[in-house]
């Protein structure tokens, strides 16, 4: 029985190297848009917030949707939008009177497809047979993490052989992953997330829930910590410390995807001997200390490290949650996890533009706006005190 969904789960987890081409392609693009199409860094800023804005509008509106047209429909068209934004952006800066219209609408369009599959995927791998499902979770998302490594590799390599004002040629070859992919969908075997005779929580109920709110925050604030710092590492590690594309690339983003991608590995491998919880807060703790080292060290090497070391301390804060949420609330739902995911974008939209923002305010400084996203992990770790406490009230009560 198993085995007849190994291929879903493998399409799910190129599904998720999907979305680290959406999230992550464009960020090693910034300086080149900059100097390409003369556009400053508070409109770069936007692309990035633009671009989780639109995933959490798409978020927020699967929860009426995803339900009525089937889980498979959903998922191809989450991979035909995001092959189409890629293919769009070389296209439509060259040919509209604005190129950084163009750009927008081609991260609208791709935004669109990762808004889908980050509701879409995780409940799909929920669903399918599993034996420990938080394990499976993680390994699920330690696949972002390649995804995003893959991205950051692959193109540090095409832009040092054929250069990077070649990067129209690239963003047309990232297309094919998803348009293949999105024929797997076609055929895997797929199965509802909520058991036979069953129904899922609706949003008034789940509104009602403290438990749902202290979730919801925690989705927030793992998103926030995550791309705070790695929508920014590339250009931090060029402009912050003055080094070459190439080694700020491959140094900043590509270090920090393998160490979240570390994390997630490990405890999808070991998790059944390791507190979910106990994990987290660690992890919530080296988050916070390697904040204080990119932003407070003088020292470049050392900045760079803690941006790695900040990759390795996030890996396990967004599945945890989810992990976390399936467990707590099991009746949840394509509702829940829509929701979450919508908490999860918010927070990757508000954690780049706090940066930049904060950044613009202080000169272009980034090291200014990295400290202040500290904030995030912290409230994370509140959140997972709340979580327990909540969870523990309910077991009295019972």
């Amino acid at each position: 029985m198993k085995n007849r969904y190994d291929r879903t789960i493998t399409a799910c987890f190129l599904a998720y190297i999907v979305q680290a081409i959406v999230n992550n392609f464009v960020p090693l693009l910034f300086l080149t848009f900059q100097q390409s199409y003369q556009i400053p860094l508070s409109q770069i800023t936007i692309l990035v917030t633009f671009n989780f804005g639109v995933q959490l509008l798409v978020d927020l509106f699967a929860v009426g949707f995803v339900d009525k047209i089937g889980y498979r429909i959903s998922m191809v068209m989450a991979h035909v939008f995001s092959a189409s934004g890629l293919l769009l952006l070389p296209i439509l800066p060259e040919i509209l009177p604005s190129a950084f219209a163009g750009i927008l609408i081609g991260v609208m369009v791709y935004a669109i497809g990762g808004g889908l599959l980050e509701v879409l995927v995780s409940p799909v791998v929920e669903a399918c047979p599993s034996d420990n499902k938080e394990k499976a979770m993680s390994m699920l998302h330690s696949f972002y993490c390649w995804g995003h490594v893959g991205v950051v590799l692959l193109s540090t390599l095409f832009f040092c052989f054929f250069g990077i004002e070649n990067w129209k040629v690239l963003a047309v070859i990232w297309a094919l992953l998803p348009l293949a992919n999105a024929f797997v969908f076609t055929r895997v075997p797929m199965v509802s997330l909520i058991k036979e005779g069953e129904t899922g929580l609706h949003l008034k109920e789940l509104f009602g829930m403290k438990i749902f709110w202290i979730l919801l925050l925690m989705m927030i604030c793992a998103g926030a910590s995550e791309q705070a710092v790695s929508q920014w590492a590339s250009t931090f590690a060029e402009k912050g410390l003055g080094i070459s594309k190439t080694a700020g690339d491959l140094a900043g983003p590509m270090a920090f995807a393998v160490l979240m991608g570390v994390s997630r590995v490990f405890y999808g491998k070991y998790g059944e001997r390791i507190s979910l919880d106990h994990f987290m807060r660690i992890s919530c703790v080296l988050c916070v200390a390697s904040y204080m080292g990119i932003s407070l060290s003088p020292v470049p090497v050392v900045s760079l490290l803690s941006c790695a070391v900040c990759g390795l301390s996030v890996g396990i804060m967004w599945p945890g949650t989810f992990s976390k949420a399936a467990r707590a609330l099991p009746r949840g739902g394509t509702a829940m996890f829509a929701l979450l995911a919508l908490g999860g974008d918010l927070g990757c939209s508000g954690g780049p533009a706090l940066v930049g923002g904060v950044a613009s305010l202080a000169g272009e400084n980034l090291k200014v706006g990295i400290f202040m996203a500290m904030i995030f992990p912290v409230l994370l770790m509140i959140g997972i005190f709340l979580c327990k406490k909540v969870q523990e009230e309910r077991k009295y009560m019972a």
